[in-house]
């Protein structure tokens, strides 16, 4: 069972969330709040795995409440849920410690899947706000070198595996325990993809698994 804390300043929405979430039968939630400082006493109190934030609220807002649950407790994973795609939001909800950044509007069944992704150690983003977040980095780096078009045909099955999980975000780590294979592996997975595909950095091996894989994501 994954236990949720559902963090909204407004009664109908937690209302109405709580209500679709209730029907899943592996999703339990077990608290809500209607700011973030309640959501800080809540989060100590009962000790969920994951808590939906909104981000706009009064007294204290989902951006810094994230901030501070994600460097107080590490292993309880936030999921911002809100109704602005604004770039400016996802970038630092992200920056905060979330590991996803969903959408109200989105079907019930999709949110479900994302929470139970989230709770796998996977990062969700919603549709369209992954290209808003590679868009923003990209202009913020005006010098960066073209990335390479795909060239997949040049790596191995267990490389290509490696990048699709890098591509939602997975740690060297959880690479490892998914494809059972131990860390100093993946390092060099990461290290023969980097030299076969001329990149520089995990960050833009990162991005270019992003803009290989993104059909695949969704």
């Amino acid at each position: 069972m994954i236990r949720l804390l559902l963090v909204d300043d407004q009664t109908l929405i937690r209302d109405g969330i709580r209500a679709m979430l209730s029907l899943e039968p592996d999703l339990d939630v077990v608290g809500t709040a209607d700011n973030g400082e309640n959501a800080i006493e809540q989060v100590k109190a009962l000790q969920p795995d994951i808590v939906l934030m909104d981000v706009r609220m009064p007294v204290m807002d989902g951006r810094v409440a994230t901030g501070i649950i994600s460097k107080q407790f590490p292993n309880i994973k936030v999921i911002v849920l809100s109704t602005f795609d604004d770039d400016e939001y996802i970038a630092d909800a992200m920056r905060a410690g979330a590991k996803g950044y969903l959408l109200k509007d989105m079907p019930s069944e999709e949110l479900a899947q994302a929470i139970r992704f989230v709770h796998k150690g996977y990062t969700q983003m919603g549709p369209g706000l992954l290209e808003k977040i590679i868009n923003k980095i990209q202009a913020s780096e005006p010098a960066r070198p073209k990335l390479p078009e795909p060239k997949l045909d040049l790596l191995t099955d267990r490389e290509q595996d490696v990048l699709r999980l890098i591509a939602i975000g997975a740690t060297n780590r959880e690479i490892a325990q998914q494809l059972y294979i131990s860390e100093g592996t993946v390092k060099t997975h990461v290290t023969h993809l980097l030299n076969r595909l001329n990149l520089k950095n995990r960050s833009q091996l990162a991005i270019y698994a992003n803009s290989v894989y993104n059909g695949w994501l969704t």
